[in-house]
């Protein structure tokens, strides 16, 4: 059986970047929902006592008939580590700016190119910080894909750009939204 992962804070603690209430109904109804939907699908199939990412890994190799799984692990899997993403320590911080540096011309430069190709993300998707071939570099992906299924790409941080992570505080200006949470979490 799947659980919920903690987020280790108040709901509120990412005021005001990010409202109680829209991390409440982030959390507690969207995330919730793709946990509870797993747990169902899981049920007495071959994925019921795989970790996480193993589920979203060996779904996505058999889209085909798993195509249900894989949304809904994949997404639960997306959203911890989004979670993940705004609760990085100091040193994590400091570590993945040292890293950016190395490899864009500036901070500022990685957050416009960051910004850029999360508002080019059409509909539903995300927009990861990755390292790849030994560089930081930036992926979107839509819907419930994510670099876990990739090759080389491990995630370093991630936006959420479906609408349920932003709407309640910052209606349709995504961008804004980007743009606190870059300033954020680096």
């Amino acid at each position: 059986m799947f659980m919920m992962k903690s987020l280790n804070r108040p709901l509120n603690a990412w005021e005001p970047f990010v409202s109680a209430q829209t991390m409440d109904f982030h959390y507690n109804k969207h995330y919730r929902g793709y946990c509870d939907k797993l747990n169902e699908l899981v049920k007495a199939t071959r994925y019921e006592n795989m970790a996480l990412e193993l589920v979203v890994k060996e779904s996505y190799n058999n889209l085909e008939q798993d195509q249900q799984i894989y949304n809904n692990a994949s997404q639960m899997w997306n959203h911890e580590f989004f979670w993940r993403s705004l609760s990085l320590s100091e040193s994590e911080k400091k570590n993945y700016i040292a890293m950016i540096e190395n490899d864009f011309e500036s901070v500022d430069d990685f957050k416009q190119q960051f910004k850029q190709a999360a508002m080019s993300q059409f509909a539903s998707g995300w927009c990861w910080a990755v390292q790849k071939d030994n560089k930081v570099a930036i992926i979107k992906t839509a819907n419930a894909d994510g670099p876990l299924t990739m090759v080389g790409v491990k995630p370093i941080f991630c936006v959420d750009v479906w609408e349920h992570a932003y709407y309640l505080d910052y209606q349709n200006r995504r961008a804004d939204f980007i743009t606190a949470l870059l300033d954020y979490v680096l």
